[in-house]
């Protein structure tokens, strides 16, 4: 998506070869503008799927995801990370690792919310590693949703979370793709 892709070379700051930082526009301050857009995009991209459910993880996925279940009209649930005390429902869970923050945090979902029923569409902010997004399918599986499509706003492609992800059977659609972050340059793929 070149919108996308201008934002990122625009706003986006490199510290180190391995992270991107978009506060800007997406993890701290969102221009809300820019994720209608992003909705728009993933709407036609998964215009063929039933969903029924957008879900992402707290809390970066979240604005994306609103928008996007605003033009589809449907809820939008997100994982928790470390539930508090009063959450007491029955839960799916399972332990996911953040290269971003390098911590280990529980995921969680209401089993009120997510069930067999579900036609499921998992979004999130990045794809690292993979681990986010791993971890949301094993919690998704878990509670029998059918998971109709994977969308990341913002994919570090040379790390090995979309390999991952596509050897379990589950395309990946990400709008924004860097193929390097080396020497504070942002390289996109092709």
């Amino acid at each position: 998506m070149k919108l996308l892709e201008e934002y990122i070379r625009t706003y986006g700051e490199v510290p180190n070869d391995d992270v991107l930082k978009v506060d800007a526009f997406l993890n701290h301050q969102i221009d809300t503008r820019l994720m209608m857009q992003l909705a728009e995009d993933f709407k036609e991209h998964f215009k063929d799927q039933k969903i029924t459910k957008i879900v992402t993880i707290e809390t970066s996925g979240i604005a994306p995801c609103v928008f996007l279940g605003y033009l589809l009209h449907v809820p939008v649930v997100y994982m928790k990370k470390n539930p508090s005390k009063i959450m007491t429902d029955d839960c799916y869970h399972t332990n996911i690792h953040s290269f971003t923050k390098d911590r280990d945090y529980e995921i969680v979902i209401s089993k009120k919310y997510i069930s067999s029923e579900d036609n499921v569409l998992f979004i999130d902010d990045f794809m690292a590693n993979g681990e986010a997004c791993l971890g949301a399918i094993r919690v998704l599986k878990e509670a029998q949703a059918t998971i109709c499509g994977i969308g990341i706003v913002i994919e570090k492609a040379f790390q090995s979370g979309r390999k991952q992800v596509q050897a379990l059977g589950y395309d990946v659609y990400a709008q924004a793709r860097i193929a390097s972050l080396k020497n504070g340059t942002i390289v996109f793929v092709e």
